[in-house]
């Protein structure tokens, strides 16, 4: 049970007559296949112990309550009359809502508290965790029988239309489908997964925030995507079949070069490239070959940092900190990139000396200590015992 479930409970009682459901919501890492979601091609995440805990129950007087007990904040709304807010994370949450209202489910007000120990910011998607974990609750609370894909689909929705952030899929699908020791290999086409064993014991994934926002990541992720599109429209007059990056080969590519500026080729080949990456991992994972899996991390820092060329001198710093420690398998940048997080494969021995050392380093270069968490893979959004 997550620490914070009696937490949160106990904060309902006190503000809230009734008996919530409580749901744990989690965050989420990206081993590898990263800016490869949006080219419809593959993805390998995996869910985290660190969630989002959320206790909700119905109302009768069509108010929406809800309490953030990290913030100490409060916001109130009427039920299909939400308004976006100033303190921003309600939007979250009236956005999931507002989805039910638009989907004609029955839904009623709601009393919800909600607190949680994903780091916010920093690429792990506390967000989707908001999104899943009310979603989630909602589904059970009114006993609306949405499948789980349902509710990934509406998260999204909620994230898309009500925050106004387009996100792709990955986030809201991890977060409602994970499982403990197992990553999601994600088709981000037909949104089809496959299971991929991920239990070694002596092993452990950590996350490196560089404390760097990342201002840049919206517009230059808008960049990227209109780059892909005009390299797709190239390789399409020639093949027809292309209806995106996930279509092209690096054979296609290369026989079609001359006709591409430098740069859309390069972002080109780092997609197919990646989506190679994804396939060569889950192969690595199946034989239990962790040695090449963190190879393969590495290979997809360096496409990210030269070809897509959406890192920064501080992710650098910590991938090239984390390498220089022994009994680090695979180091390489998370998320949308220009600031945010790395991550790293680490034997469990080695972890405080990694902390040290990449805290040590990081600083003497950049001036700031990074934050550094270490994550286990957990299971997706479920419902929890107050016990």
């Amino acid at each position: 049970m997550h620490a914070l479930v009696p937490v949160i409970a106990e904060r309902f009682r006190k503000q809230f007559p009734g008996k919530p459901v409580l749901v744990v919501s989690p965050g989420r890492v990206n081993l590898i296949g990263e800016h490869t979601d949006y080219n419809e091609g593959f993805v390998l995440p995996g869910a985290t112990d660190k969630a989002v805990v959320f206790a909700v129950a119905p109302r009768a007087d069509g108010l929406c309550h809800f309490v953030s007990r990290d913030f100490d904040q409060e916001f109130r709304c009427e039920l299909g009359r939400f308004h976006r807010s100033p303190l921003r994370w309600p939007d979250y949450l009236q956005g999931v809502l507002d989805q039910f209202v638009k989907a004609g489910h029955r839904v009623g007000g709601v009393s919800c508290v909600f607190g949680g120990d994903v780091p916010i910011g920093a690429g792990m998607s506390s967000s989707a965790a908001i999104e899943g974990g009310l979603a989630f609750a909602l589904n059970a609370l009114f006993g609306l029988g949405l499948d789980s894909l349902a509710l990934v689909k509406l998260a999204q929705r909620a994230e898309n239309e009500f925050v106004g952030v387009r996100c792709g899929v990955m986030d809201q699908f991890i977060n409602i489908h994970g499982r403990a020791k197992t990553l999601l290999k994600i088709d981000c086409r037909s949104l089809g997964h496959e299971r991929v064993p991920f239990g070694r014991e002596d092993l452990r994934v950590v996350v490196s925030d560089t404390l760097v926002r990342r201002e840049l990541a919206a517009s230059e992720y808008n960049i990227r995507r209109a780059q892909c599109e005009a390299g797709v429209n190239i390789l399409r007059a020639h093949d027809p079949s292309v209806r995106s990056l996930r279509d092209a080969t690096l054979d296609l590519l290369r026989e079609h070069r001359a006709e591409f500026d430098p740069v859309i080729l390069r972002r080109c080949e780092y997609v197919v490239r990646e989506n190679i990456r994804v396939e060569e991992a889950c192969a690595a994972l199946a034989r239990n070959d962790f040695a090449v899996f963190g190879g393969l991390m590495n290979l997809s820092h360096a496409g990210l940092r030269d070809d897509y060329e959406v890192s920064s001198a501080e992710l650098d710093a910590l991938v090239e900190a984390a390498r220089r420690v022994p009994g680090v398998l695979g180091s390489r940048m998370m998320g949308a990139g220009f600031g945010g997080c790395t991550i790293s494969l680490v034997e469990a021995g080695a972890v405080e000396e990694f902390e040290a050392r990449v805290g040590r380093d990081y600083q003497a270069e950049t001036g700031q200590a990074p934050k550094i968490h270490v994550v286990r893979i957990e299971q997706g959004t479920h419902a929890a015992d107050p016990a």
